[in-house]
């Protein structure tokens, strides 16, 4: 599988992926009703480097982002978000788009990755990131509101980068 960065053309498969995951509504923190120049705004916002993976065939089965959790004093953490295509889900394409964005962390100079706003219903997610060994640091209780469930709680999950080579 061929992980590169993205490019404007890209975009039409990046937001066919990344829209169905925002109307279910169950893991990002986006409005279910956003429209197409909102999701771009969000994935691809000031800042952010995106990223694409693709299938032995070309098109494109995922995407994350990469960028500084905060600015500043706070700009050797990183933070990142990911989407795969609903088609290609549990074939471990995620795992492998976390795996990358580590290593472009670490080469680009971050000593630690954190993740915000980990839905804690999403528990392939929380579960995944467990064994890419990130650590729950930080519950945030009732912070999301799932469309299903109600209110549930947000996790904030961290790992460190510093010493690995």
């Amino acid at each position: 599988m061929e992980i590169r960065p993205a490019t404007f053309a890209d975009w039409p498969s990046i937001w066919a992926i990344l829209e169905p995951i925002i109307r279910e509504g169950e893991t990002l923190a986006v409005d279910r009703d956003a429209d197409e120049q909102t999701g771009r705004d969000y994935w691809q916002a000031p800042g952010k480097q995106v990223f694409v993976a693709l299938d032995p065939a070309g098109e494109i089965v995922g995407s994350y982002t990469l960028r500084a959790n905060q600015a500043g004093p706070g700009a050797h953490v990183a933070n990142a978000g990911y989407a795969v295509r609903g088609d290609q889900r549990g074939k471990g394409i995620a795992q492998r788009l976390c795996r990358h964005s580590l290593e472009m962390a670490r080469a680009q100079g971050f000593r630690a990755m954190q993740f915000n706003f980990v839905i804690s219903t999403n528990v392939r997610a929380v579960r995944l990131w467990q064994h890419m060994g990130f650590a729950i640091i930080g519950t945030l209780p009732g912070a999301f509101r799932h469309p299903k469930l109600g209110y549930v709680d947000a996790y904030v999950m961290y790992r460190s980068l510093a010493g690995e080579a």
